[in-house]
């Protein structure tokens, strides 16, 4: 028998506890996009994605996708719903944590609902099953080309920035929302399936018929940054000399492109840029290079970029540039593309720099020069150039001319201590304009709003 106080002290307890459970907020629904205002419906609320599950098998013939992606994330509130990005194609079934789960579709949105709540702070995974024809995106963003999932003579060629992962994955589909990924590709036998990472598994299956590469990139990665790019590949690997691992898949049809050496410009620039920009951000180097005229385009895929042709050297240095600044720091949101862009522009000023070709001033002289002040060129506002323009030349020239500037304005020591002073301070995570402004500053130990202002946030040409 409990005494009077004991009893009362029970009591508190009790009525303590009860008031802690009244207080818990109520399972809400997680949020249809991470609100980019360029594309506020990508990414989704209420969850952190923290690995991805790809298995997919793809056959040439039909262009038919069959796919189960496994997604880990952890709740960030109560939920008793959530989204996930998926465009056009069908899925048959979702399960939330083992257990089959309701879904509705509403445009390219899945709205999932587990059988019970997920706790704040809880890690949960969800598994969805589904197929169709994967169909690229077109229109104005990527220069007018298709983009995404793209078909070839022999396979398909994926590069997906800035919103297309979700045409061939269900994902929260924004670079905010970056995670590891286990990719297993499996295609008929004869054909190589690449991905990001490393190759950690070959094997046949269906009675020898098809074959699957299964890679895993072990750092977090944006969902644009994803591929799966498959067909008739050429295989070089090795390591560069300083040692990091490479692996470049060249489409024979393009082997007498003798134009340059990817496999030898790969390994030189990615041992020349980690010493500019800090330690190389990742396990692989590489490249993959497909026939694919059609897209007309390059794309940084963590680890190894994608090349729709035997591109130039200038071109591969720019995507390397990449692995640094975009990859492995990547954008907190669309606006600022120009860490990306215009910083893989100027590692090329950079990389004619090192080879003794021309200065990174004489190329800012000359694309300063090149263009009246009249020209629309002057029109577009680096620091947000919204997303119909956001790949527009000045994002990337006009971009890297800020650069120079800065360069100029605190001295080569500041600014080469800056850069990889930057890759190291937001290595793997997102960051934003201001961010580097911030850390600019700091390292410089000057004031420099004037700069940016000027070259990122005005439109007309500066005057020098």
């Amino acid at each position: 028998m409990l005494s009077r106080s004991a009893r009362l002290a029970a009591l508190t307890v009790a009525a303590a506890s009860f008031t802690l459970i009244a207080a818990a907020p109520a399972p809400t629904p997680g949020s249809a996009g991470i609100g980019d205002p360029y594309f506020p419906e990508l990414g989704n609320g209420g969850f952190d994605a923290r690995h991805y599950g790809l298995d997919i098998a793809y056959d040439p013939g039909t262009d038919r996708l069959d796919g189960r992606t496994t997604l880990t994330a952890r709740a960030t509130r109560n939920l008793s719903s959530f989204d996930l990005d998926l465009q056009k194609l069908t899925v048959t079934r979702i399960e939330v944590n083992g257990r089959r789960a309701d879904f509705t579709r509403t445009g390219d949105e899945i709205v999932i609902t587990p059988r019970t709540p997920l706790r704040r702070n809880s890690t949960f995974t969800t598994t969805v099953t589904y197929n169709g024809v994967p169909e690229p995106l077109n229109g104005p963003i990527v220069f007018g080309s298709d983009y995404g999932w793209m078909k070839t003579a022999d396979g398909v060629f994926v590069a997906c920035e800035p919103n297309a992962a979700s045409t061939w994955f269900p994902s929260s589909d924004h670079p905010s929302d970056k995670a590891t990924y286990d990719i297993r590709i499996k295609a008929p036998k004869g054909l190589t399936g690449v991905s990001n990472g490393r190759l950690v598994g070959t094997y046949d299956t269906d009675k020898g018929t098809r074959t699957v590469h299964h890679w895993h990139e072990s750092k977090p990665m944006a969902t644009y940054l994803a591929t799966a790019s498959i067909g008739k590949f050429d295989v070089k690997t090795g390591r560069t000399p300083a040692g990091t691992p490479i692996y470049v898949a060249i489409d024979p049809v393009l082997a007498n492109s003798n134009s340059v050496d990817v496999y030898a410009v790969t390994a030189e620039a990615t041992d020349y840029w980690s010493q500019v920009f800090g330690p190389y951000p990742f396990e692989e180097t590489g490249a993959v290079v497909d026939d694919m005229p059609e897209a007309g385009f390059s794309l940084e895929t963590q680890s190894k970029p994608s090349y729709s042709a035997v591109r130039s050297e200038s071109t591969i240095v720019h995507e390397l540039a990449h692995q640094w600044f975009g990859d492995s720091v990547s954008v907190e949101q669309w606006k600022n593309i120009w860490l990306n862009e215009g910083f893989a522009t100027y590692a090329q000023w950079l990389w004619s720099e090192h080879k003794g070709i021309r200065s990174a001033h004489d190329s800012f002289l000359a694309g300063y020069g090149s263009r009246p002040a009249d020209s629309a060129f002057w029109q577009t506002k680096v620091g947000d150039p919204q997303r119909d323009t956001m790949f527009a030349s000045a994002v990337y020239q006009r971009g890297a001319m800020t650069l120079q500037m800065l360069r100029e304005r605190i001295g080569d020591k500041a600014f080469f201590r800056l850069l990889p002073l930057w890759t190291k301070q937001h290595r793997y995570e997102n960051a934003s304009t201001s961010d580097f402004i911030a850390l600019a500053e700091r390292v410089s130990g000057r004031q420099l709003d004037d700069l940016f202002d000027t070259w990122l946030f005005t439109t007309g040409k500066p005057t020098l």
